[in-house]
Parts: structure tokens; C-alpha cells; sequence
């Protein structure tokens, strides 16, 4: 399998990170073009979500290269505090606590302006509002009153703001009912229809390399297959091993992934 040919907006080499003593994480690769979809999936304790940190500065690497293409160039991220990386053009919605419950709606999304020049904000955040219509007319309600599906879309709205050209998405889909899956599946591609990439960590697996141009597979710390999307969903040795077959990894990794 190979990887896509255009220039990746996004690339990992070698990437090693993990907490105290411990690697979660060892020699992973990966790379995302612009304006495409990536998505890793992965067994329970693969590292997944991990990766999304460590890229996103939260967890520190411990070797290996975390590089960003920008206009200005190709920063290095590895070491980079994570308000530096959002102003540079990435930003990342965590699976939890992704929003301030005693906010407002508004006050949530402002929040999420911080790196945006102040005469730009009132701007920014009507525009994200009218990209959320069932946020916009809510804006003055609190963030605690929003069901699951709606807090998760405005942690996306919050992260938009920014304008970032890289977004990371940790499970956006986890303990939402299945209609409410399928809206926020509809509004990540509308997002990338706008031309944001965005690499997804995703428990949904079938679901997320349905819509995805390119994906991972990573287990113990350790990339395993990668391909197109669609083609790893029907590849016959990831779906038993990791979508719900019956094969030894499968087995081992508690509740399938889709």
C-alpha cells in the first residue's frame, strides 16, 4: 500500500511518546494530505489517542519528527506548546470535557478565538454560528444544557473558529446515539468540503474509513496496515482482525471497534 502522492500538510516520522517510563507509542509514521480525510483505528490501548496528543503538544515525544507545511513553511512541532501549534494553523477537539458547561454558547466559541486578532472575533464567531444553525439559535444558552450531539458540535464550532487548516478529532462520534452519529459524520464532511484536513481517531471504524481518503491502523504502539479508506474497510484480514471479526486481535481487544 502506498501512501498519497501529494505533498502531506501533515507528517510524522518515527514518532515515540508515552507516559513515565513507558512508550505508547514507537516509530509510528503518518501523514495527511491537504484537504483530505485521514483516519487511525486500532484496538483498545493501540496508542491512538495518544498520537493525537502527542502531535497536538499535550504529550511530549520522546523521539522522532511532528512536522507542519504552512504558508510560512514546515515547523516542527515535536516541543511546541499546543496555543502555539492552534496559532499556526492546527487546532484538536478532545473526546472529553471538549466545552465550558457554565459558558454560553458564544462564550465557548469566543474562548476558542483567543489566537484570532481582536478587531476579527465578533466576525469569526458569527460566521461559525450561521455554519451551526442549531447552536446559532441557542447562542446565550449554557454549554451544560446541550445534549451530547450538540456539545460535540460545538466543540467542532469552537475548534473552527481558529480557521486551522488541520483539524484533530479524538472519537467525535464516541457515546452519541446512532442518528446524532450520522449528523456529526454529515458535518465533518462539510468541513472537509471547505478544504480543512482533518485525521480522526475513531472507535466508528467502518464508519470513519467509509468517508476517509486514506487510513492507519496502529496496534501496540505500532503502525500495522495503511491505505486508502475504503480500501482498508474491505480488506479482509482488517475487518476480521480489527472490525468486528473473529480473528485473534479482534478477540483480544475487547468490544469490536463498529
Amino acid at each position: 500500500m502506498t501512501e498519497p502522492e501529494q505533498r502531506p500538510i501533515l507528517s510524522v516520522e518515527g514518532l515515540r511518546a508515552g507516559y513515565g517510563e513507558t512508550d505508547v507509542l514507537r516509530d509510528v509514521h503518518l501523514h495527511v494530505a491537504p484537504s483530505t480525510v485521514v483516519t487511525v483505528i486500532g484496538p483498545n490501548g493501540a496508542g491512538k489517542s495518544t498520537l493525537l496528543k502527542a502531535i497536538y503538544g499535550i504529550v511530549q515525544p520522546r523521539a522522532g519528527h511532528i512536522l507542519l507545511a504552512t504558508d510560512d513553511g514546515v515547523h516542527e512541532l515535536a516541543g511546541m506548546p499546543p496555543h502555539r501549534i492552534t496559532a499556526i494553523g492546527m487546532n484538536y477537539v478532545p473526546q472529553l470535557a471538549n466545552v465550558f458547561p457554565r459558558m454560553s454558547i458564544r462564550e465557548n466559541i469566543e474562548i476558542g478565538a483567543t489566537p484570532v486578532p481582536r478587531r476579527a472575533v465578533a466576525e469569526r464567531v458569527s460566521r461559525i454560528l450561521e455554519l451551526f444553525p442549531a447552536l446559532a439559535g441557542r447562542s446565550r444558552d449554557q454549554a451544560g444544557a446541550l445534549s451530547g450531539g450538540q456539545r460535540q458540535m460545538l466543540a467542532l464550532a469552537r475548534a473552527l473558529v481558529t480557521e486551522p487548516r488541520l483539524l484533530l478529532l479524538d472519537e467525535p462520534s464516541a457515546g452519541l446515539a446512532p442518528d446524532v452519529v450520522e449528523e456529526v459524520f454529515r458535518t465533518i464532511a462539510e468541513i472537509n468540503a471547505t478544504g480543512v484536513a482533518l485525521l480522526i481517531v475513531e472507535q466508528n471504524a467502518r464508519r470513519s474509513l467509509a468517508l476517509s481518503h486514506y487510513g492507519y491502523v496502529l496496534d501496540m504502539g505500532e503502525n500495522r496496515f495503511e491505505g486508502d479508506g475504503r480500501a482498508l474497510l474491505h480488506d479482509p484480514e482488517i475487518a476480521n482482525l480489527y472490525l468486528g471479526g473473529t480473528g485473534r486481535l479482534a478477540a483480544a481487544s475487547g468490544p469490536p471497534l463498529a
